[in-house]
């Protein structure tokens, strides 16, 4: 079921609305949909970086990867 979801633009957001809207062809809700599948690809500011795999070895040690505490030590006799 489609969502109908309002906004409020500034002049500038208007403004480059109307210009891909322009030179795209697209409708206002296809240049928005299009643009929150970009935003969502992007990790967030501030968020941490994630490892891939981070939590699934046998240790049990969900940061293994990442947590610098846990290689104390590691390769010396």
């Amino acid at each position: 079921m489609a969502k109908v979801v309002h906004a409020r633009l500034d002049d500038e957001a208007d403004h480059l609305l109307a210009k891909v809207r322009k030179q795209s062809g697209l409708s206002n809700s296809e240049i928005v949909r299009r643009g929150l599948l970009l935003f969502a690809a992007q990790p967030l500011a501030g968020a941490p970086p994630r490892v891939i795999g981070v939590g699934r070895f046998a240790s049990g040690q969900p940061d293994l990867g990442s947590n610098k505490a846990h290689l104390r030590g590691f390769g010396r006799k």
